[in-house]
């Protein structure tokens, strides 16, 4: 480490910048609550420190020399560093910067959360929001792991829940869909045995929905469905659903989502089974960021404002 490393301080460098800007000792001295001996002084320590005389003495004040002119430069771009690495973590200290790492399942990724991050992104353009979307079997190791700040969809019944702290926002539960114009929708009194030579796109076998699902057929005296295609893939299975008479079974908010844009169109067959909560998962011996807090707060209030337009439905 050299001398200058070793020695040199804040207060040298925000003193080299001040007789720089000011120009004068004297100037110098009063915008930095000084006497003019005591710069003085301190500019003595300084040069000495550095090895070389940084300012001439004239009648027209200080003149940085060559090494000055340098040293100033220096000085100023730490200075510069320093107020910005104070700024990003008064930022990151307040949730207007960083990055929080979201798990999502199909539940909330239609509105909940998408509504939740354009309200946070108004007020915290610095914020980097990054969405992982999953199922609960793959979403939830990685929130223990901590590759995740927290997952927001449908809330582990049993599996799952071990070390994790759970937060309730919304009811939920699910809509057989088919395409618009399927016709099935033109058969009166219709129910689960009338569907179960249908084509079916189901969700995978270990996930929660899929065992709702299987529920639902077996509470009415019924085996489950055979499953033809199992798909997560939103994509996919709308492709599937608009080009064939495949029947899915889909989250509420996404089915009536879809249904609004007037392709696809929902059965009158209930799932009780499949009723459940949209809520929050954390690790219960995590410790959430600013930026983290921020995001849930909004989940808080979309749920809440969502919750209430239901409610005024009814």
């Amino acid at each position: 480490m050299s001398l200058l490393e070793s020695r040199m301080t804040l207060r040298n460098l925000r003193l080299v910048d001040a007789i720089g800007r000011e120009g004068s000792l004297l100037r110098a001295a009063q915008s930095m609550n000084m006497t003019q001996s005591a710069i003085t002084k301190a500019l003595q320590e300084v040069e000495a420190t550095a090895g070389v005389r940084l300012f001439e003495r004239t009648n027209r004040g200080a003149l940085p020399t060559p090494f000055g002119e340098a040293m100033i430069a220096h000085a100023r771009v730490i200075l510069t560093q320093l107020h910005h690495a104070d700024q990003e973590l008064a930022d990151l200290r307040d949730g207007t910067s960083g990055t929080v790492a979201i798990g999502t399942l199909l539940s909330a990724a239609v509105e909940l959360l998408p509504s939740a991050i354009a309200r946070v992104l108004e007020t915290r353009p610095n914020l980097t929001i990054r969405i992982v979307e999953g199922t609960n079997d793959s979403l939830m190791p990685q929130l223990r792991q901590g590759a995740l700040d927290f997952v927001v969809g449908r809330l582990p019944v049993f599996r799952q829940r071990d070390g994790i702290g759970q937060e309730p926002l919304m009811d939920d539960d699910a809509r057989i869909v088919c395409r618009k114009g399927h016709a099935l929708l033109k058969t009166a009194n219709l129910s689960l045995v009338q569907l179960l030579g249908c084509r079916w796109i189901l969700p995978r076998q270990e996930t929660t929905l899929r065992r709702q699902i299987d529920d639902a057929f077996r509470q009415e005296g019924l085996s489950p469905p055979i499953c033809g295609v199992e798909s997560m893939s939103v994509l996919a299975n709308r492709a599937l659903l608009l080009n064939a008479n495949y029947l899915a079974v889909w989250p509420v908010r996404l089915a009536e989502a879809e249904a609004r844009r007037g392709l696809i169109s929902t059965l009158p067959v209930r799932l009780p089974a499949t009723m459940g909560q949209i809520g929050i998962s954390t690790r219960m011996t995590g410790r959430l960021s600013p930026a983290a807090q921020v995001v849930i707060a909004a989940l808080r209030d979309v749920a809440r404002a969502q919750n209430d337009e239901t409610g005024a439905n009814r």
